[in-house]
């Protein structure tokens, strides 16, 4: 992926500056065009770093899905977060804590309860903090139903110790969706938020901020007229899940920025060699991860326990269908009119592999390696990680 480029070890946690450059420069030129501010998601890379560089080319702040990734985030200077889930009964003072120290801090509701225990931790430490009413938009996760929020608002608007800010819609379920179906589902909750909004409007409500939106909808958001800010977060660095879906706007104006680098450590197979990098290198809970580069047009990785991973080459793949894959290796070698593959990667050759899914993937590593084109290394702690 960039010549010369030596990992100093593996399996290494790779971003490519210049495509996490064009990423942040392509989002946030979108935002301005649409007059739509640009609170990026902090929880797809947990690194206040990147954060930081966020906000500097443009961003409002960040959202934090969580109080402690607020507290990183802080502790990392970005002054501006809004938690975009409702937090435990612990969590409220952490907050006005946070808002003690100067940094505007905002929190999301969807109950009485919530709004009463962050408004008694505001005003116990002395602070106001952002009040945004949390709407589910049909993920059923969390969120207020939409014909609860105006009395959640006229709440919030009225307790001492928050300033009711506004209301916030992800639609989460919708971002992965097939093109069409998604634009389908994603007007429809549009639809359903101005309404909303015109409710709001009407009870002498009106919401200053409008937030929320993904990655996956981000076109829409913008032209909906309806959102203020929008939370996109996995623009930044990319998965597999997010490029075999395809784009809101027929395809991605952002690039693969995130990579693991693994080391091939075994070759004794004609089907498949072996690299460092399995279970414990990436998230299950998406599509495998894609070879970017370092083996042969069409290989696939699969892992093969916690450590290790197959590379597997295409005159490999009809050998190794069904059946017992022990067997079928020892078939494939024992035959003699089988060649060895010369095009497969080698032992110590690097094999680039793009993650099936950003978020909890960057969550298994201490660090990302920030790689330029000249092959030099940054190295951003993912300080948000394994906080609460």
């Amino acid at each position: 992926m960039i010549p010369g480029f030596v990992p100093p070890q593996t399996p290494l946690l790779v971003l490519r500056r210049s495509a996490l450059d064009h990423n942040l420069a392509t989002m946030q030129s979108r935002c301005d065009k649409a007059g739509v501010r640009l609170r990026a998601h902090g929880k797809t890379h947990k690194c206040s770093t990147l954060g930081r560089l966020q906000v500097a080319g443009g961003a409002v702040g960040l959202c934090a899905q969580s109080v402690g990734e607020a507290e990183a985030f802080v502790k990392g200077g970005v002054r501006d977060i809004l938690v975009t889930a409702p937090h435990p009964p612990w969590g409220s003072p952490r907050l006005a804590a946070l808002a003690k120290t100067g940094a505007r801090i905002g929190a999301t509701v969807d109950d009485a309860g919530q709004i009463e225990r962050l408004a008694a931790a505001a005003r116990a430490a002395g602070v106001v903090l952002d009040c945004v009413i949390d709407v589910d938009p049909g993920t059923h996760r969390t969120g207020a139903p939409p014909a609860r929020v105006v009395a959640l608002a006229r709440l919030a608007a009225t307790t001492e110790g928050l300033a009711y800010a506004g209301i916030q819609a992800y639609a989460g379920h919708l971002q992965h969706m097939d093109v069409g179906p998604r634009r389908t589902a994603d007007d429809a909750v549009t639809a359903r938020l101005a309404e909303l909004v015109a409710a709001l409007r009407a009870a002498d409500l009106a919401p200053g901020v409008v937030t929320g939106g993904g990655t996956g909808t981000h076109a829409w958001d913008l032209d909906s007229g309806v959102f203020t800010e929008l939370q996109a977060g996995s623009y930044a660095v990319m998965d597999v899940e997010y490029e075999a879906c395809g784009g809101p706007d027929g395809g991605w104006p952002f690039e693969q920025a995130l990579f693991v680098v693994a080391s091939v450590v075994s070759a004794n197979h004609k089907s498949h060699v072996t690299v460092d990098a399995g279970f414990k290198a990436f998230s299950s809970d998406g599509p495998p991860a894609r070879i970017a580069a370092g083996a042969a047009d069409g290989s696939l990785w699969r892992p093969m326990g916690d450590e290790h991973g197959m590379i597997i080459h295409p005159s490999g793949l009809a050998a190794l269908k069904g059946g017992d894959f022990v067997s079928a290796v020892d078939a494939l070698d024992a035959d003699a009119d089988a060649p060895w593959p010369d095009d497969a990667p080698k032992v110590g050759d690097i094999v680039w592999l793009q993650p099936g899914h950003c978020d909890p993937t960057i969550n298994l590593y201490d660090a990302l390696h920030v790689v330029s084109e000249d092959g030099s290394i940054e190295r951003w702690a993912v300080d948000a990680r394994r906080v609460s």
